[in-house]
């Protein structure tokens, strides 16, 4: 007989050991009912959406979104025709804008997942004091306006700013300031410091839920720290990464702030340009239809997330039990 046959299974009945009370606490917790016959689940009223909680949500978003949206939609299609879609179809102009807006949409994200994955996971592995001080430290971004912290990057990156006063008169690496303002890098950093919460979280929040027992399995089984990582965590935390790098990407889409304090002319993302045919040339449609174009480009990255992934995956992030 091998030695795992004599292992007693955590699920058998208990033996002549446990006495009388042990099976009387088993067949009751079997049958729950009188006479350990079968338990009746209590039933609770389920509740009613329309006349509950939920049709004051439901009345807010109808408000606060979807007229609205159906209003520019219908700006879009009658100030003054449905050849506004086309003048943007056919504009070098703005085909250029939505290049340079998916670009910078794209390359943030990838830096936000790169920074924010180590962050995340130091946070994860950490004891509660050192998880507290990088969680404060990284909402310290969020309660600080958008505002102030894009002027705060303009201060750091200026010619006489920071960052050249410590290459020059510092490091002695550089003769002359190297202009950094008003550049795609700018942008670049100023964005990347403003959605990267986004990214933590949505990574925190799954590399949290993983069992730390698979990973002490593996390395049980004698696999390296660096396989450990590849093989397990890194395929075990990949919904975190798709919900992170969903949620910045879409939320790069539509950025005006930042890119227009710290940007470039060159530069003209989709964001400045709505509110360039608004407010300066004066054509509000052309402007309503780039807005639904993007609102579009939104929901088709939400799409193929859905189809790749799964949506309910993602939208489940951070849901897991750690155990």
């Amino acid at each position: 007989m091998s030695a795992l046959s004599q292992i007693p299974s955590r699920a058998s009945s208990p033996g002549p050991q446990a006495g009388p009370e042990a099976g009387s606490a088993v067949r009751a917790g079997r049958g729950g009912g009188p006479g350990g016959g079968p338990a009746r689940a209590r039933r609770f009223p389920r509740p009613d959406f329309w006349s509950g909680a939920g049709l004051p949500g439901l009345v807010f978003v109808v408000a606060a979104f979807v007229v609205p949206m159906a209003v520019v939609v219908v700006k879009s299609l009658t100030d003054p025709s449905p050849a506004n879609y086309s003048a943007i179809f056919t504009s070098p102009l703005y085909q250029r804008s939505v290049v340079d807006t998916l670009q910078m949409a794209l390359v943030v994200t990838v830096l936000c997942l790169l920074i924010g994955y180590p962050y995340a996971y130091a946070m994860a592995r950490s004891g509660t004091a050192m998880r507290t001080f990088l969680m404060v430290a990284l909402m310290l971004a969020f309660w600080t306006s958008l505002l102030v912290r894009t002027y705060a990057w303009q201060i750091v990156l200026n010619d006489t700013g920071l960052v050249n006063t410590a290459l020059r008169d510092w490091l002695g690496l550089t003769s002359a300031p190297i202009h950094m303002i008003r550049t795609p890098f700018a942008v670049y950093v100023g964005m990347v410091h403003i959605l990267l919460p986004y990214a933590v979280l949505a990574l925190f929040a799954q590399l949290r839920s993983i069992d730390p027992d698979v990973e002490r399995a593996a390395q049980v089984m004698g696999a390296r720290p660096w396989r450990v990582f590849a093989r397990v965590t890194l395929p075990l935390s990949l919904p975190g990464a798709v919900a992170g790098g969903v949620l910045v990407f879409v939320l790069a889409l539509g950025f005006y702030i930042t890119p227009q304090l710290l940007g470039g002319a060159r530069q003209v993302y989709v964001g400045q340009a709505i509110m360039q045919q608004i407010e300066q040339f004066l054509k509000p449609g052309v402007g309503a239809a780039m807005a639904v174009l993007l609102f579009v480009a939104v929901l088709a990255v939400l799409g193929l997330a859905a189809r790749f992934v799964g949506l309910g995956r993602i939208l489940g992030v951070g849901m897991g039990r750690r155990r």
